[in-house]
């Protein structure tokens, strides 16, 4: 009987091994944003040549005008890092609600909500010290924005009302209520629709100025009016490590996950959703209100003006974020400069190439239509097979054969005469009787 002895370990993987796993894994997550982005630069491309005077040199030059607006130089990077900070905020608030399985429409109305609460703290209290007025009106609007989203989840949660329509009257009603604590209590008494200025101490500083104070007495400084970045951006950097945190590495980050994919086995598996959801949507909301009030602190003119929200488009514009960053961190980084470089190259673009500022609101329309067409699995599956990368895992090398030895069969005789007896010998009876009766079945 032959039997084979204990086969021998296969050797580790090779280095090249895992970095072909890592590079395929790499591919995966990326391939459909850049093919999204990809393919709606190359959309708008073509509509600026099929537009009156266009040309293939008009779209290069727009194209460079548009780059050399938003990153071209360290002053442009600067611009457009300050609309990057509260794009990555309310892209982490709709991206965390998208775990979860649910569409988070409300970002703008709790950024509204966040900043309004901020201003109004600061107008209350404008002789506390920065220490102490800066940490409360970021953590008042990040609770007001937690409320705010905290509603639309406790109806989802409670009634089963959908999430799209109560977040969408939640924004109008956000925009109405700030409107009118503009134009009534808090309006700056020689002003029209405004408030007046936050009190210096409620300002966040400058990161160039802060640079200065700290390094300016033996490096070059930095003229603060030319880089107006703020330290908004550090907490918004922040603000992406706690996401990855909470989505990563906690249990509940892992729920959200569960009920996204499958609800029902969520809570067959005992989730308690209902608590899960309205967690989900306060946390969004937290994230939202805290991008208004690093853009009001912020930037000037430092005041709150009405009807100004309701046409902001940041909260619109984390939408797209979150889908061309695939609710992932890093995603939601990288997604937000593309955005933001968007926003910021526009208005140069529009001045120095003749090109309207509308190619933005284009190219941003092309990249959701990408995304949401799922056009790269589509071609992918049209590839034939050579052409497309396979899945399956490649086959360790080095692998031996394993040794076969024979062993003497149950009443043969040993060197003494003796019969040697083997173990198993029912399990192979039973192995050939199971080949006999496949046999037969084949010949029926």
């Amino acid at each position: 009987m032959a039997v084979p002895t204990v086969q021998p370990r296969s050797p580790e993987p090779r280095p090249e091994f895992w970095l072909l796993a890592w590079a395929r894994k790499l591919g995966n997550s990326l391939g459909r944003p850049v093919f999204a982005v990809v393919l709606s630069m190359i959309a708008g491309a073509i509509v600026i040549m099929i537009s009156p005077g266009g040309s293939p040199g008009a779209a290069a030059s727009a194209y460079q005008t548009l780059f050399q607006g938003s990153f071209g130089d360290p002053q442009s990077i600067s611009f457009t890092l300050v609309r990057v900070g509260p794009l990555i905020l309310t892209g982490l608030g709709v991206a965390i609600a998208f775990r979860a399985g649910l569409f988070n429409i409300g970002a703008e109305g709790q950024l509204a909500i966040g900043a309004m609460v901020a201003g109004m703290i600061a107008f209350k209290e404008p002789h506390w010290p920065a220490w102490a007025l800066i940490p409360l009106m970021l953590i008042a609007s990040i609770i007001a924005g937690a409320i705010w989203g905290g509603i639309a989840g406790w109806l989802k949660a409670w009634r089963g009302a959908h999430e799209v329509v109560t977040t969408i009257m939640l924004n109008w009603i956000a925009f109405y209520l700030t409107d009118y604590l503009i134009d009534g209590p808090f309006k700056a008494p020689s002003q029209a629709t405004q408030t007046p200025p936050l009190p210096a101490q409620a300002t966040l500083p400058r990161i160039s100025t802060a640079y200065d104070q700290l390094l300016g007495g033996f490096l070059p400084r930095i003229d603060p009016n030319a880089y107006n970045l703020d330290v908004g951006f550090l907490l918004a950097l922040l603000a992406l490590v706690v996401y990855w945190f909470i989505t990563a590495r906690t249990t509940f980050g892992y729920e959200l996950r569960v009920i996204g994919q499958n609800p029902k086995a969520a809570r067959y598996a005992g989730i308690r959703t209902g608590r899960n959801i309205f967690l989900v949507m306060a946390i969004s909301g937290a994230f939202s209100g805290l991008a208004g009030a690093i853009h009001l602190m912020g930037q000037f003119p430092y005041t709150l003006i009405a009807t100004t929200f309701s046409i902001d488009p940041t909260g619109f514009d984390a939408i797209a974020v979150s889908l061309l960053g695939r609710t992932t961190a890093i995603g939601v980084l990288l997604a937000s400069l593309f955005f933001g470089g968007l926003r910021q190259g526009g208005y140069l673009m529009q001045l120095n190439a003749n090109i309207p500022g509308d190619l933005v609101y284009i190219i941003q329309a092309l990249v959701l239509f990408c995304i949401a067409a799922e056009f790269l699995p589509a071609i992918q599956r049209a590839l034939p097979a050579w052409m497309s990368f396979s899945r399956r895992p490649a086959l360790a090398t080095g692998i031996k054969e394993p040794t076969v030895i024979d062993l003497p069969r149950e009443g043969a005789a040993s060197s003494n005469g003796e019969p040697v007896p083997v173990e198993g010998d029912a399990a192979a009876t039973d192995s050939a009787t199971v080949e006999r009766h496949s046999e037969r079945v084949e010949e029926d």
